[in-house]
This record gives structure tokens, sequence and C-alpha cells, in this order.
């Protein structure tokens, strides 16, 4: 089922209405879709490069406000959609443990999920189960994912295919290590 939804979204990369698609694309994967949408923005800007950061706004206005709607799943259906997503994800047995610490690393979580490979899906609805500040939310949420849909934007429309590879095998890596130096930076600043 995940290789037919993985070739559907691929196809819709030549569609008419790619754009629209991609907004539905970003919006249900910061929720409950398991396919994110640099799957559909990859080709797209590569077939198109001059429009490389409308695409990335696209993703990225979309993108957040399926976050929100993640984040009121989280807060007003946790028990009726939440958790069985959160459960299909096998992130059950961790859902007590991660609620009481979540809120004490503020948006540390948001901006982490929305640059890197982690589902961010998990972490809107977790933003709304354990009732972290809205406004934190959103304005994490739009740092986060307007940094990795417009690093992706920019990395294609400067580079073109030959930077496809690496943004589809590695810049999750090169995101991670990012967030690490980032977390580093801070840590270093607080207490040293």
């Amino acid at each position: 089922m995940l290789r037919r939804l993985y070739d559907w979204t691929m196809a819709q990369a030549n569609s008419p209405y790619a754009l629209w698609v991609l907004a539905f694309v970003a919006f249900i994967e910061s929720s409950v879709f398991p396919i994110p949408p640099d799957v559909l923005m990859i080709p797209m800007i590569l077939a198109a490069p001059r429009r490389a950061f409308l695409i990335a706004s696209v993703a990225t206005v979309a993108s957040v406000l399926g976050g929100l709607l993640g984040y009121m799943i989280g807060a007003l259906f946790y028990d009726s959609i939440g958790a069985p997503i959160l459960e299909s994800l096998g992130k059950a047995d961790s859902m007590a443990e991660f609620n009481t610490r979540f809120n004490d690393l503020g948006f540390w979580p948001v901006l982490i999920a929305g640059l890197t490979p982690f589902p961010y899906k998990v972490i809107t609805i977790m933003s709304g189960w354990t009732g972290l500040p809205l406004g934190t939310f959103i304005v994490t949420s739009i740092v986060a994912r307007a940094m990795r849909f417009f690093i992706v934007a920019a990395l294609l429309w400067k580079f073109g295919a030959p930077i496809r590879d690496f943004i589809e095998k590695r810049l999750g890596l090169m995101f991670v290590l990012f967030v690490l130096i980032l977390v580093g930076g801070f840590y270093a600043t607080k207490f040293l």
C-alpha cells in the first residue's frame, strides 16, 4: 500500500494540478499521510526550476496549516484519532513519558521534527496533546518547514538534477547534523 501511495504521489508531479496536489499532500502529511511532500516537490522543481520558490512556499504554507490540524487532533481528539495514529507509527509505548518532558523542551521538538526526517505528524499531534503553547508551535513550525522546503528548493534551483541524489539520500542526515550543531551551540552558550 505504501508503494502505491508513493507511486501515486510521484505521478502527480506531472499533473496540471501539481501545485494543488502538493498543497494537499503537504497538508495531510503534517497530520496523517505517510509520504513527505519532498517526494512531489523534487520532480516539480526539476521540471520547472523558475518556480522553485513558489513550490517551496506552497509546501510551507500547506504543511504549517496541516500541522495545525495535527495540533487540533492532539488537543481535541487525541483518544479517538491521535492515539491510533501514533500507535500505528509505533509510538504508543513512549507517549506517557514523552508527554511529561515535551513541554519542558519548548520549541525544540517542533523545530527538530520540522527539519529532519522524523515524522512531523507525530510532533504536531503531540504538541496539541501536551498543550504546547499554540504561538510557539506556529512560529517554530513556520521556521522549520520553511527552512526545510526552501533549502531543498534552493539546492534544486541552483544545481538541478545532479543534486537530486544528494537531497534524496543525504539531506535528512545533513539536517540532523545541523540540528545537533545548533543544539550543541545553545547548550555551550548556556552552560559553559
